[in-house]
């Protein structure tokens, strides 16, 4: 299972219309693969949780975002398991199955709300609009295996 962090100072996603929006915080950009896990999705949010990407009264990078009371906008993204080591056009071969995916993000983000964090989403399997105002700008790639932080 693979996340990518951006710390926002705001993010949205939508179709048509606005579906939801968030300010301090995270947008996730959440991974699945074949070979993910239960052990990875919750691994992963504990992690998220307790990552300290927001500066205290000193400027330093030293706070969670429990701390500072964020939200999180998680948002599904097949494409992280994107293969491009072939020819032009990405294989999605070590993306997980609809099916398996949907479940892992789900208990990722309730594992995510088990550290009363507000979580809201995107459309799973949409076609979706996502715009952020990255903060710091700063981005992180967290990876799960085996249901170890790799």
């Amino acid at each position: 299972m693979k996340i990518v962090l951006q710390k926002v100072s705001h993010a949205s996603v939508s179709t048509n219309e606005l579906f939801n929006e968030i300010h301090t915080g995270y947008l996730l950009l959440v991974g699945v693969s074949e070979t993910s896990t239960e052990k990875d999705a919750i691994k992963l949010a504990e992690k998220i949780a307790n990552s300290r990407n927001f500066e205290d009264e000193n400027g330093k990078i030293n706070l969670s975002i429990k701390e500072v009371g964020g939200d999180i906008l998680s948002v599904s993204q097949f494409t992280l398991y994107a293969d491009v080591r072939k020819g032009n056009r990405p294989s999605f071969t070590n993306a997980a199955s609809g099916d398996k995916a949907k479940v892992l993000y789900e208990k990722f983000n309730q594992a995510l709300e088990s550290h009363d964090i507000t979580v809201k989403t995107g459309f799973f399997g949409e076609d979706m609009d996502v715009k952020l105002i990255n903060d710091g700008p700063i981005t992180i790639i967290y990876e799960a295996q085996e249901g170890k932080i790799l």
